[in-house]
């Protein structure tokens, strides 16, 4: 995966309303993820995998951040 995917994919979920981060279950949050970063550059099928596997490991990463901008005292 390149450097540009993964900076635009950190942007979009900098981007996303932190509620919808952690309001969407696993399966839900990165397919929402990975239909706003398609919209903008289309993936071929072996870069959509590979964000997707990316995403997967790292779900726990993407709610803490989320949660830290709803409760930034929290930090």
């Amino acid at each position: 995966m390149n450097p540009t995917t993964l900076r635009h994919l950190w942007s979009t979920i900098e981007q996303t309303q932190a509620q919808t981060l952690l309001s969407l279950d696993q399966s839900d949050l990165a397919d929402c993820l990975l239909s706003q970063v398609q919209q903008d550059k289309l993936l071929t099928p072996e870069e959509y995998n590979r964000l997707s596997t990316y995403i997967s490991l790292r779900i726990a990463l993407i709610r803490d951040l989320a949660q830290s901008r709803l409760n930034p005292q929290a930090i």
